[in-house]
């Protein structure tokens, strides 16, 4: 049977271009639209929460279905690169998602190969499992770089 799960953020103006935020588990920061549209430079923007709610998301997937896959992850580290389309009548869109994780798997007395194509496997599941991923019109692409070490 399906579930639900509900999240919560408050927001608050502050003045000019200026808010700030209290997340549902804790966090606050201030915040501000990006300088490209009226705002600041230097601060978390609404641009940058969008582009690390689907960073962050992959990589949490990614070390649950490494850890189902059975892989001895030794790093994982990813750069994460959103596309805004800026239309003539000023609308927006995220036209695409670019990850370029960077994978350390120590594959001990196991075939490398095999290994590699267990941690492909597990990056496939994580995008697949993805609440965010899954939640974007934008295209996601993902460009591992797998490092297997013994």
């Amino acid at each position: 049977m399906s579930r639900t799960a509900t999240y919560h953020t408050t927001v608050n103006w502050e003045n000019e271009h200026w808010g700030h935020i209290v997340m549902g588990n804790g966090p606050e920061m201030d915040f501000s639209a990006p300088p490209d549209a009226q705002g600041h430079a230097g601060v978390f923007t609404p641009e940058d929460a969008f582009v690390a709610a689907a960073n962050t998301c992959v990589m949490m997937m990614f070390i649950w279905a490494a850890e189902r896959f059975k892989l001895n992850l030794i790093s994982y580290e990813c750069r994460t690169e959103g596309t805004k389309l800026i239309e003539l009548d000023r609308t927006e869109i995220f036209t695409h998602l670019r990850f370029w994780p960077k994978i350390k798997i120590s594959a001990g007395a196991e075939d490398r190969s095999a290994v590699e194509g267990r941690t492909r496997r597990a990056l496939q599941s994580a995008q697949k499992y993805s609440l965010i991923a899954n939640s974007v019109k934008s295209q996601i692409i993902i460009e591992p770089t797998i490092e297997i070490t013994d």
